[in-house]
C-alpha cells in the first residue's frame, strides 16, 4: 500500500460525505471528530437509544463547526435517503449495533433483529446507491480464548459465546459475501479489542447508560463511591498476577483507525473485503489497570478478589502488524492517557451535565 501524506489526504477527502450510523455513541462520536480533522464531512444517523442528544452539541463545540445529525433509527432510510444518494457521499462507517453481552443472552431476538437483520437492510439500500465503501465495527470476541497470544487475523474464529458475538460473526460473513458478489464494492471489518478512555478535551467519552459489564466503567463507579467494592473476578489465572489480561485501546486511537480504514478503501484498497485487528499489541492485567487508575488520578477505591466469572477469557491481546502494514496505523496512547482521560471526562460529565 502506498501511504499518502496527511496534506494529500486532507485535500483528497475535502467535501466527501461519510455517513456514520451510531455517530453519537462512544466510538462513533470520537470517529466523527477524527473524520472532520481529516477533511471529511460526517453525517450522523443516531436515534439516541444508546447515547444522549447533548453529545451532538459537544461535538459541534469541540470541532467549531456544524455537524449534520439525523435523529432516527438507521433502518429508517427515508429520513436520510437524499444523503445516501448524494454523489458526494462516498462511504459508511457502521456503529449502530447493540453491544451488551449479558443483554444479548436475555434478549437474543433484539440483537439478531437490530444487528443482523438491520445490517442486511442497510446493505440492500446501499446496493441501490453510488456508495461503494463501508467500514464495519466488529469485535475481538470472535476469537474467544485463542490458542496463542498475541492473536493474529489468521487465528481460527471460535464458536460464539453469546448472541452478541454471534451477530458480529454473522455480519462479517454477510459483508464478505456481499463485497465479493459486488465487485465494485469494498469493505473492511475492524476487529477491535477493549476500547477505553475519552477524548483528550474531556468533552466526549463513554456514557454511564447501564450497569457496567466492562472493567473501566466499574472502576469509575468504585472511584466515585457508587459501589462499595470493585470485584476482581478471579486471581488464579495463568497470568503474571493471576488476573485476566486484555488489550486496552484508547478510543481516540480506535477512532483514527476507522478513518484510516476509510482512507484505505477510497484510495488504496484493491481487495473487496479486508479484516484487521485493532489493539495495542500489549496485554494488561485487571490489577495493572486498577493500580494505574489509582496512581495516575490520585484516588482511592476498594476492591476485593472474587471467584472466576463464567465465560471470561483468561488472556487475549492483539497482533497488530497487519493494521500497521495495511493502514499505516499504530496505537499511540498509553495506559496513563486512558485512565486520566476517562476520569477527567467523568468529572466534566458531572459538572457540566449533572450526570454521575
Amino acid at each position: 500500500m502506498r501511504l499518502l501524506s496527511v496534506f494529500t489526504l486532507l485535500q483528497m477527502n475535502k467535501g466527501k460525505n461519510i455517513i456514520v450510523t451510531g455517530g453519537l455513541g462512544f466510538i462513533g462520536s470520537h470517529t466523527v471528530v477524527s473524520l472532520i480533522e481529516n477533511g471529511y464531512n460526517p453525517i450522523i444517523i443516531d436515534d439516541c437509544r444508546n447515547s444522549e442528544p447533548f453529545i451532538h452539541k459537544e461535538l459541534e463545540d469541540l470541532t467549531n463547526r456544524q455537524i449534520e445529525w439525523i435523529k432516527d433509527d438507521y433502518r429508517n432510510f427515508s429520513s436520510y435517503r437524499s444523503q445516501l444518494y448524494d454523489t458526494n457521499t462516498v462511504g459508511i462507517i457502521h456503529f449502530a449495533a447493540y453491544m451488551s453481552v449479558g443483554e444479548s443472552v436475555s434478549a437474543p431476538l433484539k440483537y439478531y433483529d437490530n444487528n443482523v437483520a438491520g445490517f442486511v437492510e442497510l446493505l440492500q439500500e446501499v446496493e441501490r446507491t453510488n456508495i461503494k465503501n463501508i467500514v464495519f465495527s466488529s469485535s475481538c470476541t470472535i476469537y474467544g480464548q485463542p490458542d496463542e497470544n498475541p492473536v493474529s487475523e489468521h487465528a481460527p474464529v471460535q464458536p460464539p459465546q453469546s448472541p452478541y458475538g454471534a451477530t458480529k460473526q454473522m455480519c462479517e460473513q454477510i459483508l464478505k459475501d456481499f463485497s465479493n458478489a459486488n465487485t465494485a464494492f469494498k469493505s473492511i471489518a475492524l476487529r477491535y479489542f477493549n476500547p477505553v478512555g475519552a477524548h483528550h478535551s474531556h468533552q466526549i467519552g463513554e456514557l454511564p447508560l447501564s450497569k457496567p459489564n466492562n472493567l473501566m466503567p466499574a472502576i469509575v463507579l468504585a472511584a466515585q463511591g457508587k459501589i462499595e467494592e470493585l470485584t476482581i473476578f478471579g486471581d488464579d489465572y495463568n497470568t503474571p498476577d493471576g488476573t485476566c489480561v486484555r488489550d486496552y485501546l484508547h478510543v481516540e486511537d480506535l477512532a483514527n483507525a476507522h478513518v484510516r480504514a476509510m482512507d484505505f478503501l477510497l484510495n488504496s484498497s484493491t481487495e473487496n473485503y479486508t479484516y484487521l485487528n485493532l489493539g495495542t499489541g500489549k496485554g494488561l492485567s485487571v490489577l495493572e489497570v486498577i493500580n494505574s487508575f489509582i496512581t495516575e488520578n490520585n484516588v482511592d477505591l476498594s476492591y476485593k478478589l472474587g471467584e472466576r466469572r463464567p465465560g471470561d477469557v483468561e488472556s487475549v491481546y492483539a497482533n497488530t502488524s497487519q493494521a500497521e502494514k495495511v493502514l499505516g496505523w499504530k496505537a499511540e496512547k498509553t495506559l496513563k492517557d486512558m485512565v486520566v482521560d476517562v476520569w477527567q471526562w467523568t468529572q466534566y460529565l458531572s459538572k457540566t451535565h449533572g450526570i454521575n
